[in-house]
């Protein structure tokens, strides 16, 4: 009998079909109607130098990002004149108050407005105003930088599990997040499709088999769950989330530097936040670092992702700093996960799969489904799936 409140879902719905996770129709819908439509991340502020241009591929666009002092802009990365790439390189720096395009010499103020066609006569009928650099919509979210390329971009909705919006965009407020600088960075290519990374991410139940160490380290993922709600006995009481007196994921328990000041006792005892922001990141802050992942879907059957630990100046200056302790923890997790990934994409090619069924404390997968589903719409076929 499940508690009251229990999240857990009381049937169990059809997953998606097998041919959602290799079908190059599929992938496609959704890179035009998810990743091309939602916001994205593309790194943390301080991955874009003050006076650079720096390009960044969105769901098969290029697109330029301008910082000039504080200001950041995003721009299509191409010129208005005859198509030509304004920037080729990764990162290439802002001349004067310029972007200049290097084939015919336009050139744009970096509000997007175009300056000059150089050599180019225009007529009466040209109008400069008509010919700025096309925008891509930019924000700022606690030092990490989102893009969107739809004309009208979705409100920004970072998820913690609740439905009060206002409560998820402050969910980092008393971290030191604006302050917070790269330690450690960890870049791999996994052989599965980025919604299966998502359904690993959203359940517990392999945390047993998968995670030996991680379901040490916090008791109740030991059960197959990630909340004492989820209990499919009574109501859980909760105990402490971490076993052995450890505070934070590091290999020794202890947190590598000075607990965050600005941290409330609650997020104290709480141990470690997620905060999701889909369709491509997710941030866990623990109370001494953070540590952020960010997915990128290079085809139907393979996802880049980059791990990045974030730190203050200050812990990272510390002579007792053993970045390895930090590291290795969740290094391992990952490691863990992709193997788990890859082994699912592998079953899927099955051709005696053709759906699965969803348990109970599967309920952020079917949650994520119906995201996805809402989003692809009739692009695909096949698309019904149990709600």
């Amino acid at each position: 009998m499940t508690a009251m409140n229990s999240p857990l879902l009381d049937h169990c719905p059809s997953t998606l079909p097998a041919q959602a996770y290799f079908d190059p129709a599929w992938f496609e819908a959704e890179r035009a109607r998810i990743w091309a439509r939602e916001w994205v991340p593309a790194g943390r502020i301080d991955s874009f130098p003050d006076r650079t241009i720096r390009r960044v591929e969105i769901a098969g666009a290029s697109v330029i990002v301008l910082r000039d002092g504080a200001e950041l802009r995003a721009y299509h990365n191409v010129c208005r004149h005859r198509g030509a790439e304004l920037c080729a390189a990764e990162t290439e720096p802002l001349r004067g108050k310029l972007v200049t395009c290097p084939y015919h010499a336009w050139a744009y103020a970096t509000d997007g407005r175009l300056v000059s066609t150089a050599f180019g006569t225009p007529t009466a009928d040209f109008r400069k105003e008509d010919n700025g650099l096309l925008p891509v919509a930019l924000r700022l979210w606690n030092g990490f930088v989102f893009l969107c390329l739809a004309e009208t971009p979705p409100a920004f909705a970072p998820d913690i599990g609740i439905a009060d919006a206002a409560l998820s965009l402050a969910a980092l407020d008393n971290w030191p997040m604006d302050r917070l600088v790269v330690g450690h960075r960890l870049e791999t290519t996994i052989a599965c499709n980025w919604k299966i990374f998502w359904e690993n991410y959203n359940e517990c139940l392999h945390c047993p088999g998968i995670h030996s160490q991680l379901s040490a380290r916090v008791p109740v993922y030991a059960k197959g769950i990630m909340s004492p709600a989820e209990s499919a006995e009574t109501a859980a009481a909760p105990g402490p989330v971490y076993a052995d007196g450890a505070e934070t994921w590091t290999v020794s328990g202890r947190p590598c530097g000075p607990v965050f000041d600005g941290l409330t006792a609650a997020e104290r005892a709480e141990g470690h936040r997620f905060v999701t922001t889909y369709p491509g990141s997710f941030v866990v802050a623990h109370v001494d670092y953070v540590r952020a992942m960010t997915l990128t879907p290079i085809s139907p059957e393979e996802t880049r992702l980059k791990a990045e630990w974030l730190f203050l100046p200050e812990t990272l200056a510390r002579p007792d700093f053993d970045l390895s302790d930090v590291v290795d923890f969740a290094s391992t997790v990952i490691a863990e996960d992709a193997a788990a990934c890859e082994m699912n994409q592998r079953g899927l090619r099955s051709p005696a799969y053709v759906s699965g069924r969803l348990m109970p404390q599967e309920f952020d997968i079917a949650r994520f489904h119906r995201w996805v589903l809402e989003r692809v719409g009739n692009d695909v076929p096949n698309l019904k799936a149990e709600s």
